[in-house]
């Protein structure tokens, strides 16, 4: 059996100032309000506990 070897692995969104930069800049880029999670979970592995502080804050 081979096991695969996955170099291009997901960074993790942890640190509220990292999410508050992913949710501006696909902001910026248009993503709507509501898609911004599924955008972000796409690239990131995210702490939806904190994104979801941040997107209270905001």
């Amino acid at each position: 059996m081979q096991i695969a070897i996955d170099d291009c692995a997901k960074r993790r969104l942890t640190e509220r100032v990292d999410i508050m930069t992913a949710v501006n800049i696909l902001e910026s880029r248009g993503v709507p309000r509501e898609d911004l999670v599924v955008e972000m979970t796409k690239i990131f592995y995210v702490d939806l506990d904190e994104f979801n502080r941040v997107m209270r804050r905001s």
